[in-house]
């Protein structure tokens, strides 16, 4: 189990978007927010709204390529040797979508003079706002949201039925050497499977829990179920502080369900592991 928590996040590729997240959103929101008025050039405001969407976007869709990666890795084990390529193809893939779908923020984003002040933003209509809001709540969580319990699901099922399987294969015929094998990691494969789906369940809900009142609240909004005031405009500053909230946890939700990876942290080891390790280890 250690292995394929470890399998999850020592690939470089898959880490880079909730990096950036931090980086490029949270940061340029803080300056924002210091400053009050943007200083900067239309460019300045087209290319920052361009990244902070590319990264928001790579950090849900590198999410779902994890997940698929993950449901290859499960549900067609032998194909180990060519996980890599694979890996950084969807990686390459989920940037791909992310690259396009940011195209819009940038088109429409511009500088424009409020109440006295620069401001990088928006302008449209209510309805332009509203199909605007709807479009990007079903690219960035509902799609996505729908694609990763789906392959979770089936991981979790792949993980139980397998088991059963090799339980039902042990608990028959024991005599030879392989089937003793078989029967005595009958322990293991209960506690793997069981924080198997506790980390699959965790994963979906900490992704559903930081996005979900984003996209509810702004959906409300657009649609005029939310009043303008002074306490809806906290609430919303809150909410949509939670949304990076989800880059970050990942790597800690790794790392809580695998003791022997907070072991190597502590210890200061090494998290690259090489691939003569990972097949002794499979």
């Amino acid at each position: 189990m250690d292995l394929w928590i470890f399998s999850l996040i020592d690939r470089d590729l898959f880490v880079i978007p909730d990096l950036t997240v931090g980086v490029i959103n949270v940061l340029t929101d803080i300056i924002w927010r210091t400053t009050v008025a943007f200083y900067a050039d239309n460019i300045a405001c087209k290319l920052i709204k361009y990244l902070q969407a590319l990264v928001t976007y790579s950090s849900t869709y590198v999410l779902v390529a994890l997940s698929v990666d993950r449901y290859d890795a499960i549900a067609h084990p032998m194909n180990f040797s060519t996980s890599w390529r694979k890996a950084r193809w969807l990686v390459a893939s989920a940037w791909g979508v992310s690259a396009v779908f940011s195209i819009p923020s940038a088109f429409l984003s511009s500088k424009e003079e409020v109440k006295g002040m620069s401001q990088c933003w928006i302008d449209l209509d209510p309805w332009q706002w509203q199909l605007y809001i709807t479009l990007v709540a079903a690219s960035l969580f509902f799609v996505p949201a729908l694609v990763i319990a789906a392959c979770y699901t089936v991981i979790v099922h792949t993980i139980w039925t397998k088991s059963c399987m090799n339980k039902n294969r042990s608990g028959s015929s024991s005599d030879n050497d392989a089937d003793r094998k078989r029967a005595s990691s009958r322990g293991i494969i209960p506690r793997a499977k069981i924080k198997t789906v506790k980390m699959t369940l965790v994963i979906v809900f900490v992704f559903v829990l930081c996005w979900s009142p984003y996209f509810v609240y702004d959906l409300l909004q657009v649609y005029g179920q939310i009043p303008e005031s002074q306490t809806s405009y906290a609430v919303s500053t809150f909410i949509q502080s939670l949304a990076p909230l989800n880059s970050a946890a990942n790597p800690i939700i790794y790392c809580l369900f695998s003791t022997r990876i907070c072991r190597n942290f502590r210890q200061g080891r090494p998290l690259l592991l090489s691939p003569q390790y990972l097949l002794k280890h499979l």
